[in-house]
């Protein structure tokens, strides 16, 4: 899977609070706790991205349902407005 991210961009030590006890355990399953936590947020980013494309697309198809519904029948303000 290609990444939305620069793989190769500069490290930077960055300071984060954590549960102890959860901080325990996962030192007992990998020697290498920031792979992890990039590899996490990676996923997050990428979670969200597709989150916020499938928003936009829902919006874009209402948009156009309502524009040809709009064309098709008019608005439903015509039949009430003095103008």
């Amino acid at each position: 899977m290609k990444s939305t991210y620069n793989i190769e961009a500069r490290k930077r030590p960055v300071n984060l609070t954590l549960n102890e006890d959860l901080i325990v355990q996962v030192r007992n399953l990998t020697d290498n706790l920031s792979g992890v936590v990039e590899s996490l947020l990676a996923d997050y980013v990428e979670h969200a991205r597709q989150q916020h494309i499938a928003k936009a697309r829902t919006l874009e198809a209402t948009i156009a349902v309502w524009n040809d519904f709009n064309t098709k029948r008019g608005s439903f303000a015509d039949e009430y407005s003095p103008l």
